[in-house]
C-alpha cells in the first residue's frame, strides 16, 4: 500500500516532465493578480475619496455659505501696498486701512567712521532720536542696528544728504489709516512690523496677510458717512453734558450689519502708543453696563409673547414693592393702575417689577437667553465683553433685572436684542462684515411677529406721550425707550453717576434701522434743569443722529399726520402692520 500510495505520489508529480514548472508559473500569475486586484482597488478608493471631497467642496461652495472670514474680503487691484496685508473698506468700497511704502533707516555700526559726529549730525535732522541710544547703537559693533522705523521721504531725503558712511535704507510697509480716529475702535491697530494687535486688524490677521498678496481687500459694514455723524453728534453731546465717555452705533434692524459703531474717548490708530489705556477701550463692544429702564422693552416682550398678560392689561403701581431692605419705587410715579402701554410710556419700574414677577424667575431667564444677553456674543472684534449676570437670580433679581438692574450687559449685545423686538422677532447676529447681494442671514425667532408688532407701537407711543419725547425727529417716525440707571460703586450704587441711553428704531410702519446712544456720568446744565437723565440727555441726541442719518441711508420721510401712517399705528391690535423683506440690501 505504501508502494502504491508511493506510485500515485510519482505519477500524479512526474508523469509530465513539465508539470512542475507549470505549477510554478500558475502560482507567480495567481500573486500578480491578486497584487494587481490591490492596487486597482487602491486606485479606486483614491478616485473615489476624492470625489466625495469635491463633491462636498462644490456643495459648500454652491449651496451652503462660505464662512465669515472668506465673505469678508472682496476681489481688487493688487498693488505693492498689499502685497504684505490686504486694504480694509468700507460698505460704499471707501478705503479705511492700507499699507504706505516707507523706508526704514539702520546702520552697519563696523563702518560707521565718526560714531559721536555721526549721532549727532543724525539726531540733528531726526530730532525725536534720543542722542544717548543713537551713540550706543551706533557703538554697538554690530552689523546691524535699527535706528528708525518708517520715515517720512523728507527725512529719508534729509538723512540721505547727510552721506555719513554705515547709514542704509530698508524698504518696508507702514500701516495707514485715513480717517484718523473715526473708525478707531472697530479698526484697531497694527504694531511697527505690520501684525494685528487689535481690532478688527487682530481679529482678521492671518486673512489681511493672506489675502493682500491676492488683490483682495476686507469689506465692512460701515457706512463712513453714518459713521462721521454719529461721532460728531456723540462727541458734541459729551463736550456739552461733560460726560466721561459715550458710545452709540447704528444697525440694521434686519440684517444685523453695524453701519457705525463708536466709542469715546477714542484715539488715532496711525500713533496708538501715544493714547492712554482707556482711550482704547471699547465702551460699545467691551464695556458691559446696567443700562436701566431700556430693559423694560424685553420685559413687556416677553410677558406678552408668553401670555401672562395681554396688551389690555395691567398692574397696580399705586405704592412701591418692599422686599427685605430694598424698595422699588416710580421716578414718574402716577400713583395709580397703570396698562401694560403705560408701564412702558411712563417707565414704570413697578409695573415691570410685577410683571416679571408673573413670568418667574424660569421664564425671564429662558427670554433673556434666547434674546443673546446671558452669553458673550459673537462679532468680529476681540474686544468683546461677557455679561454679568446675578450670583443669585432669586425674586429680587428677577424684579430688578425687569428694569435693568442686577444684569450688565454691552451696548453692541442689547442693540441686537432691541432689534428682535421691532423685526418680526427675529434675533439677527451682529456683523461688521458686508452681507453679500442676495444673503439671506440665519436669525432665531425669540418672540412671535404679533408680539413684535405689539412692541412697534408701544415703542412709538413712548416717543409721542411718553419719556422719550425728544427723541422725535420730524418726519422718521421714531420709536424707542429711555434709560437712565446708577452706577455700582465700591459702596453701593452712585445717585449721582449715571449712564444715560436711548434705543430707537425707524421708520417704526417697518423698521430698517437700530439707533443706540449711551452716555457715561452725563452732567445737567441750565437747558436741561439740572437734569442729566435720559430723556434729557440721550432722546434729544437721538433725534438730531436720526435726522442727519435717515437721509443719507435713503428713507424718504413721513407724513406722520396721513390718514395711512395713522392707520398703520393705530390698527387693531390683533393685526399685523405691513413687514419689508428682512433681506433688503442697505445702501
Amino acid at each position: 500500500m505504501i508502494k502504491s500510495e508511493a506510485r500515485v505520489y510519482d505519477r500524479d508529480n512526474l508523469g509530465d516532465p513539465g508539470l512542475e514548472n507549470d505549477t510554478h508559473l500558475i502560482g507567480s500569475k495567481a500573486a500578480a493578480i491578486r497584487i494587481g486586484r490591490t492596487r486597482l482597488l487602491t486606485v479606486a478608493l483614491v478616485f473615489a475619496i476624492s470625489f466625495v471631497v469635491l463633491g462636498a467642496r462644490l456643495v459648500q461652495l454652491t449651496v451652503i455659505r462660505e464662512p465669515a472670514h472668506s465673505l469678508a474680503f472682496i476681489s481688487s487691484s493688487p498693488t505693492k501696498s498689499t502685497a504684505g496685508r490686504a486694504d480694509v473698506v468700507d460698505r460704499n468700497g471707501v478705503l479705511l486701512a492700507t499699507n504706505l511704502l516707507t523706508a526704514s533707516l539702520y546702520a552697519d555700526a563696523r563702518v560707521v567712521p565718526d560714531v559721536a559726529v555721526a549721532a549727532r549730525r543724525l539726531v540733528a535732522v531726526l530730532p525725536e532720536l534720543s542722542p544717548s541710544a543713537v551713540h550706543e547703537r551706533l557703538s554697538s559693533g554690530r552689523a546691524f542696528v535699527w535706528l528708525k522705523r518708517n520715515l517720512t521721504p523728507t527725512q529719508q531725503a534729509a538723512v540721505n544728504d547727510l552721506g555719513i558712511p554705515g547709514l542704509y535704507f530698508r524698504a518696508e510697509q507702514r500701516r495707514l489709516y485715513p480717517h484718523g480716529a473715526l473708525e478707531a475702535h472697530v479698526l484697531g491697530f497694527t504694531d511697527v512690523d505690520g501684525n494685528g494687535i487689535a481690532g478688527i486688524e487682530k481679529y482678521f490677521d492671518q486673512d489681511m496677510r493672506d489675502r493682500g498678496p491676492e488683490g483682495q481687500s476686507l469689506q465692512l459694514s460701515l457706512d463712513v458717512r453714518v459713521q462721521h455723524v454719529l461721532r460728531d453728534e456723540l462727541t458734541a453731546a459729551m463736550r456739552r453734558f461733560r460726560a466721561t465717555g459715550a458710545a452709540g452705533l447704528v444697525m440694521n434692524a434686519n440684517t444685523g450689519e453695524i453701519l457705525g459703531l463708536t466709542s469715546l474717548p477714542d484715539f488715532d490708530p496711525n500713533h496708538p502708543s501715544a493714547a492712554p489705556a482707556l482711550a482704547r477701550f471699547n465702551r460699545a463692544t467691551k464695556g458691559v453696563y446696567e443700562l436701566g429702564s431700556v430693559f423694560k422693552v424685553l420685559t413687556v416682550a416677553m410677558a406678552l409673547d408668553s401670555g401672562v398678560t395681554k396688551i389690555r392689561g395691567g398692574y397696580d403701581a399705586t405704592k412701591p414693592i418692599r422686599v427685605a431692605r430694598f424698595t422699588i419705587r416710580d421716578s414718574h410715579a402716577k400713583g395709580r393702575w397703570l396698562s401694560v402701554p403705560e408701564i412702558l410710556i411712563y417707565s414704570s419700574n413697578i409695573g415691570a417689577a410685577k410683571m416679571a414677577l408673573d413670568l418667574g424667575r424660569d421664564g425671564q431667564r429662558k427670554y433673556l437667553d434666547r434674546f443673546g444677553l446671558l452669553h458673550r456674543p459673537s462679532l468680529e472684534l476681540p474686544e468683546v465683553g461677557t455679561p454679568i449676570t446675578p450670583a443669585r437670580w432669586g425674586e429680587i433679581s428677577t424684579m430688578t433685572a425687569s428694569y435693568g438692574h442686577g444684569l450688565a450687559v454691552s451696548p453692541v449685545q442689547f442693540a441686537s436684542a432691541f432689534a428682535a423686538t421691532v423685526n418680526g422677532g427675529v434675533l439677527m447676529p451682529a456683523t461688521l462684515i458686508k452681507r453679500k447681494p442676495g444673503e439671506r442671514p440665519v436669525g432665531v425667532q425669540v418672540v412671535s411677529e404679533r408680539t413684535s408688532n405689539q412692541l412697534r407701537r408701544l415703542l412709538r407711543a413712548v416717543v409721542e406721550k411718553g419719556t422719550g419725547r425728544k427723541a422725535s425727529a420730524p418726519g422718521y417716525l421714531v420709536g424707542g425707550k429711555t434709560g437712565t440707571a446708577e452706577k455700582a460703586g465700591a459702596g453701593g450704587y452712585r445717585r449721582k453717576a449715571l449712564i444715560s441711553s436711548f434705543v430707537a428704531a425707524f421708520p417704526m410702519t417697518a423698521p430698517e434701522y437700530v439707533v443706540y446712544l449711551l452716555l457715561d456720568e452725563p452732567q445737567g446744565d441750565g437747558e436741561t434743569h439740572g437734569y442729566a437723565t435720559a430723556g434729557w440727555t440721550a432722546a434729544p441726541l437721538t433725534s438730531r443722529v436720526v435726522g442727519r442719518i435717515a437721509p443719507i441711508l435713503g428713507v424718504r420721510p413721513l407724513d406722520v399726520a396721513a390718514a395711512p401712517i395713522r392707520r398703520a399705528m393705530a390698527q387693531p391690535l390683533h393685526s399685523r402692520l405691513p413687514m419689508r423683506s428682512r433681506n433688503v440690501a442697505v445702501n
